[in-house]
């Protein structure tokens, strides 16, 4: 029988804020390679031709000298509310389907029940948190603004969604909210399935033990399949988010993320929906890498038994 310490430690609510923790950490260390990524993907967007985007490197390196070291971090505090959300919401969520699922004896889990969980908690996470992640990409993407001499729009977090809501309503908060959750339901069968894949595999069939190593091993995985399966929709949904839309809030460039995939093969080619899969894959590796140990090691901390 669990005594009653241990009653709390299992509750929802504290499961929750060790996620919430451990997401932060990794948002903060990792953002200027998201800000990085959102800059190429939009590129030709902002700038209405086709001319060369730049690389992950000199992008970052642009940013700073143009605009100041602390425009890497444009846009933080909408990402680390989007995470007290999408990923207190996913992990959580993920951790109860798979257990009420069923796991087998062995500890293993069967793949197919891994991806059904997978899926449904990253859809459910990112609708939930799609206004602060729609915020966050007009955040930055404003440097882009100031460089062509156009007033800026967004200049905080509440300033974001009050424009927002006065636009389009509070429908208008959940604009691109389809691509965001087709998105966030592959990212997530590459992350949170992987990982839960290759790390029971690790600890049952060869024998690794359940530490940093086994961790670091399974989030890199988890970090690559994740950006490979991730990048296209992440494409689409930054376009469809970052376009101008007319005074009563419709879109002025793409009706939805099927007209968005279709111009932005037709125009750029199949290779274009894989822009800024580097710095993707760039930031999910070290995201992934610090976010499953941070949080492993918060868990075992606080008497909680390893994900």
């Amino acid at each position: 029988m669990e005594s009653a310490g241990s009653d709390w430690r299992n509750s929802f609510l504290f499961r929750y804020l060790l996620t919430i923790t451990a997401a932060a950490i990794s948002e903060t260390v990792t953002y200027p390679l998201d800000l990085t990524k959102t800059r190429l993907q939009v590129q030709k967007t902002a700038s209405g031709s086709s001319a060369p985007y730049r690389g992950m490197l000199a992008t970052a390196i642009g940013v700073a000298r143009e605009e100041g070291v602390l425009k890497l971090w444009s846009g933080l505090p909408p990402a680390v509310y989007r995470h007290m959300v999408y990923s207190g919401v996913r992990i959580m969520t993920y951790e109860r389907l798979r257990d009420g699922l069923g796991v087998n004896r062995d500890g293993s889990i069967p793949l197919w029940k891994s991806v059904l969980a997978g899926m449904s908690a990253g859809a459910v996470a990112q609708f939930l948190a799609s206004p602060t992640d729609l915020v966050k990409v007009q955040m930055q993407t404003e440097g882009i603004r100031r460089l062509r001499g156009q007033p800026t729009r967004v200049n905080s977090t509440w300033q974001g969604f009050r424009m927002l809501y006065l636009e389009a309503g509070v429908l208008g908060l959940w604009r691109g909210w389809l691509p965001n959750c087709q998105r966030a339901a592959l990212v997530n069968i590459g992350e949170l399935v992987t990982y839960d894949q290759v790390k029971r595999t690790l600890i049952n069939r060869a024998s690794f033990r359940d530490d940093a190593v086994t961790h670091s091993i399974s989030s890199a995985a988890s970090g690559f399949v994740a950006a490979t399966v991730g990048t296209p929709a992440d494409v689409v949904k930054t376009r469809i988010m970052n376009q101008p839309t007319s005074p009563d809030g419709r879109p002025l460039v793409y009706r939805g993320a099927l007209h968005c995939l279709q111009v932005t093969v037709a125009e750029e080619g199949v290779l274009a929906l894989w822009k800024g899969f580097l710095p993707i894959w760039a930031r999910m590796a070290p995201w992934s890498l610090t976010f499953w140990i941070s949080y492993e090691k918060i868990r075992s901390l606080a008497g909680v038994p390893s994900f």
